[in-house]
């Protein structure tokens, strides 16, 4: 009985993992440029019991010799689905949306005591006042936005009006002519399940990478040059969330059923225990 309720209770830990996951991807389900992610599930350790000495006797058998006892099932990866979000028109001037997968923006966000690059797919950008004469273009939670050098996009504040070229260059300008040109930081993400994803919608190198003998080239790429030929920008135009809410309510009722089923089982045990303490 003890094993029954160790394994169920050890189950029951990691479904709550899942439901975690789902209650955010349903809480980000109008999050611009939000990925819904996934949990998926692994075997923990299991014993191995040989109970046939006689392995001839083992005839015509087609499952593994021994009996193997479970000790409940862990999750094993959450994972990012980058499937790309549905693209809406919203006539904003400051609204972009990438229409390539795993591309993402770059933008400037704190990273312990210290400012690292993250990247986003939330394109909603807005501008905020640098000094006086000055205004940065920052993202809805006031990240600056980056160029493909990775340095902050600062302009004249009497530049207002915004053009898009297809390669990602972003042109500032005013009514008498004058302008300004950036190219958006945009890198492409090779490995973006190995990608540390921090809140905020933003996603980072992770800390570990000495560790995962992996370097940055691997991780992903910078579209600088040539390869801003890559881009697949849109103006005016915002990427949504690609959770589908009904998919998310099937596998939180799912997911609610099989924790029920396990706590089904604490249950059963701890009265099988009762029913063996009350022999007499």
């Amino acid at each position: 009985m003890n094993r029954i309720s160790i394994t169920a209770s050890n189950t029951m830990n990691q479904l709550q993992k899942q439901m975690d996951t789902i209650a955010n991807n349903i809480a980000n389900s109008q999050t611009t440029g939000y990925k819904k992610q996934r949990a998926t599930f692994g075997e923990l350790m299991y014993q191995q019991y040989n109970n046939q000495r006689n392995l001839e006797e083992e005839v015509n058998r087609l499952t593994p010799n021994g009996i193997r006892i479970g000790t409940g099932a862990r999750v094993a990866q959450v994972q990012t689905v980058l499937t790309l979000g549905s693209i809406v028109q919203t006539g904003r001037a400051l609204d972009f949306a990438l229409t390539e997968p795993n591309q993402f923006f770059k933008v400037l966000a704190p990273k312990g005591n210290e400012t690292a690059v993250h990247y986003t797919r939330d394109g909603s950008f807005y501008l905020s006042p640098v000094n006086a004469n000055e205004v940065g273009l920052v993202t809805s939670e006031g990240y600056q936005v980056l160029d493909e050098n990775n340095n902050p996009i600062i302009f004249n504040n009497n530049l207002q009006n915004v053009n898009l070229n297809p390669n990602g260059e972003i042109v500032f300008s005013d009514e008498a002519g004058n302008n300004v040109t950036f190219n958006l930081g945009i890198a492409q993400i090779h490995k973006p399940q190995t990608m540390a994803r921090v809140g905020d919608n933003l996603m980072t190198l992770p800390d570990n990478m000495a560790e995962l003998g992996i370097t940055e080239a691997d991780l992903l790429e910078n579209l600088a040059g040539n390869l801003r030929g890559q881009i697949g920008l849109k103006n005016q135009a915002l990427e949504q969330s690609n959770v589908d809410i009904g998919e998310e309510m099937t596998n939180l009722l799912q997911t609610q059923r099989a924790y029920q089923l396990q706590g089904r089982a604490i249950t059963i045990a701890d009265q099988m225990q009762g029913l063996i303490n009350g022999i007499r």
